[in-house]
Order: structure tokens, then C-alpha cells, then sequence
């Protein structure tokens, strides 16, 4: 029996994606545009960000390469075949499935894409993804080719969203909310930061389910961590069981179709002692200082440089951890970064309409000293022509947040 290398197949229908016909082409046209005036034949896409961003298709690799493939006239979607024709399915362009029976059969499906006739000059890569390893083996089979980095290209075309990503971004906040209902539903002492995460996600999951019923569910999670576990923004959550007089730290994540939104909050069981407090209160001024200061024409240097001087005045500047923020739209915990619209120090990029932002400051106060944890708010932004608007609802601060037991 002769087995292919790569072969087409159709299995089914073609599943509802998370946008339309005409946004998916409107993307397309987009960074074709960015192709033309970088005198690119080609691009080959590798990460999942930017495959779902063009295509919808996010795929599970498991050690395997996956790609897109984007001429000027073509796209495809390049999956391995233990995916069948889920591939195909969820992609909003065709499909060409490559086999395990021989090693590097990835690549041999690029080839058949673009076709012996059409052989790229320019070829562009995503330098802040592909390995060493693959870019050397796209190197031998397109040896007579030349390489550009264009991974900072797709970051700017991302970092606008359309009134389609805004409305998708807006219902995951909305869901995110719901997953904070549930989490504070079931906060009491003796109870897990396991077993409260686990109540969170299912309703987040569950509200997905209801507002895109033709969707794929998968990646929604929850981190809730109380006591020493709020030191960390991004620590797992664990077994450990409440007590009275804990910091606790609430953070849902729900992922509709690759797209993450995000609602964290600072919490105390049942009481809060002073010097938690104004710790506590110290970082809300922070954050309701930046939510003003996130409007259209900011500089994003500019804001965290304002922060961190009132930061200095409360006395709380050496126990800020990360940046104010960053940007939201095909990203998770394990893809994806909108680099150039964070809020740091040394990100110059003004706010503009239509850009989405998160206001998210925090400090860490370490064991031994008064009012010791890690204290973090978080809200999201849309960028307005004029203004901007904060799409979370959820309370924040003493008066909500000190759940009583």
C-alpha cells in the first residue's frame, strides 16, 4: 500500500467561526497589503496566534509543526493528520493535511501549496516563534529564497481590533464578571482555592457555551490563590484551604474561540487588618488613577511614569511586580503577546481608537512584613474616538470585597 505525503479532505461541513466571511477577508487583504509593501512572495505562518488570527483554526500541536500559508493569491492551513478534518472544518481558507509516515512531511505540503511554478523570492517568517530548527529546514527546501522577520508587522495589524474582535472581547468580560460571581459564591473558610476555581471556570464555561453554541470550548480557567499564593500574578492555583483574615486573589479567564479577557480582584475573608488596608487602598488609587489616565492620544511610557510617582508617594513604589498593562485580543497563557501596547516604561505607542488595554497594577508585600500578599485590581478598556470605556463591572475595594463568613 502507497501511502501520500499530504492529501485534501473534506469531512463534513464547513463549522460557524467566530467571525465573518468578510472579516476574515478584510485580514487577509490587510497583511497582504503589509506584503506588497515589503516585497514579500510569501508568508509562512507557524503560531497558533496568528493561524487563529487569519484563519480561526487553533490548533493542539503536541510536538507536531502546524502552519498557514499566504501568497498573494493563495491561504492554507497546514495540520497534521491525526487532526482529520477538524482542520479544515474550522479554517477560512483550505486545508492540506500531511501524513507521519515519512519525517518532514510538513514541509513537503508548504511545496505542494505554491506549487513548483511559483518558487518565492521574499519569504516571510515569524522570527519571535518558528525554532531554529524549522527555519533552518524552510531554508533548505527554499534555498534560493530570502528571509524577513514579520512578526512585528502582524503585532500592528493585531493591536487595532475591529468592531467585530470588540464585541467578541466585550462578552468575555461580561463573562468574566459571571465567573467573579460565582468564585465569591463560594469563598468560606475551609474551602479550597482548588475546589473555587473549579466553581468559577464551570460557570464561565457553561455562559460560553450559551453565547456561542457553535463554538469550541476549550482554555477557560480560573487562578484563585489566597494567603503567600497572591505573591505571584501567574502562580497555579493549589489545595490550600481559607482561613479567616486571608488575602485572597480572584482571577477568571474566560476564552471564547482564542480570545482571552481577563477580571482579577483583591479579596479578605472575613476581616482585613490595617496595615492590609492601606496596602490594599494604596493600589486602588493606583488603579483608579490609571483607568483616567487611559484615553486616546496617551502615551503609554507616559502613563506608567505617572503611576509610578504616585506609587512613590504612598509609599508602595519598591513593591510593584509587572507592568500597568497590556493588550488583549488572540491570546492566552500559552500563545500569543501584543508586545508594543503594554504599559511599561519603554513602550512609546500612543492609544488609539479601536486598541483594547488592561489597567492592572499590583505590589507584593513580602512573609515578615505588615500586611504581607500580593495585591492586584483589574479592569479592561476599549480605546474610543474621544474617550474610553471600561467594559468591566465587576466591585472592587473594601466595601465589596471583604466577604463575610
Amino acid at each position: 500500500m502507497e501511502r501520500p505525503d499530504f492529501f485534501t479532505k473534506k469531512n463534513g461541513e464547513k463549522a460557524k467561526l467566530p467571525f465573518s466571511n468578510k472579516e476574515y477577508n478584510q485580514r487577509i487583504s490587510n497583511l497582504r497589503s503589509v506584503m506588497d509593501n515589503n516585497n514579500l512572495d510569501m508568508v509562512i505562518l507557524t503560531s497558533m496566534h496568528n493561524i487563529a488570527y487569519y484563519t480561526g483554526f487553533i490548533y493542539c500541536s503536541f510536538g507536531r509543526p502546524y502552519g498557514c500559508i499566504i501568497t498573494k493569491k493563495k491561504i492554507s492551513t497546514i495540520s497534521a493528520n491525526i487532526d482529520a478534518s477538524q482542520p479544515w472544518r474550522r479554517s477560512h481558507c483550505d486545508n492540506v493535511v500531511y501524513t507521519d509516515w515519512k519525517r518532514d512531511n510538513f514541509l513537503r505540503a508548504i511545496v505542494s501549496i505554491i506549487g513548483r511554478d511559483e518558487y518565492p523570492k521574499i519569504i516571510g517568517l515569524e522570527y519571535d516563534h518558528i525554532t531554529i530548527d524549522m527555519r533552518e529546514k524552510v531554508r533548505s527546501i527554499f534555498s534560493f529564497s530570502l528571509f524577513n522577520d514579520i512578526s512585528k508587522n502582524l503585532m500592528n495589524l493585531r493591536m487595532v481590533k475591529s468592531t467585530e474582535e470588540i464585541e467578541i472581547i466585550k462578552n468575555g468580560a461580561r463573562i468574566a464578571d459571571l465567573g467573579g460571581e460565582e468564585i465569591i459564591k463560594n469563598i468560606r473558610e475551609g474551602n479550597t482555592e482548588l475546589e473555587i476555581a473549579i466553581a468559577g471556570r464551570d460557570r464561565m464555561e457553561r455562559e460560553i457555551a450559551k453565547s456561542y453554541p457553535e463554538a469550541e470550548y476549550m482554555d477557560t480557567w480560573v487562578w484563585f490563590q489566597s494567603g503567600i499564593n497572591t505573591d505571584g500574578a501567574h502562580n497555579p492555583k493549589t489545595n490550600r484551604q481559607l482561613k479567616k483574615g486571608d488575602i485572597l486573589s480572584l482571577n477568571s479567564f474566560p476564552m471564547i474561540s482564542g480570545y482571552y479577557t481577563a477580571l482579577e480582584r483583591t479579596l479578605f475573608l472575613d476581616h482585613v487588618d490595617n496595615e492590609s488596608l492601606k496596602a490594599w487602598e494604596a493600589n486602588i488609587k493606583v488603579h483608579k488613577r490609571g483607568l483616567e489616565l487611559i484615553k486616546p492620544g496617551a502615551k503609554c511610557s507616559d502613563i506608567c511614569h505617572e503611576l509610578n510617582e504616585l506609587f512613590s508617594e504612598l509609599g508602595y513604589l519598591q513593591y510593584r511586580t509587572f507592568g500597568y498593562g497590556h493588550s488583549f485580543g488572540v491570546l492566552s497563557h500559552f500563545y500569543g503577546r501584543e508586545a508594543g501596547l503594554e504599559l511599561r516604561e519603554d513602550i512609546d505607542t500612543v492609544l488609539k481608537e479601536n486598541m483594547v488595554i488592561s489597567m492592572e497594577p499590583m505590589i507584593m508585600i513580602p512573609e515578615g512584613k505588615a500586611g504581607a500578599g500580593g495585591y492586584r485590581e483589574h479592569d479592561i478598556l476599549v480605546i474610543g474616538k474621544n474617550s474610553s470605556e471600561n467594559i468591566t463591572k465587576f466591585p472592587l475595594g473594601p466595601e465589596d470585597n471583604i466577604i463575610k463568613v
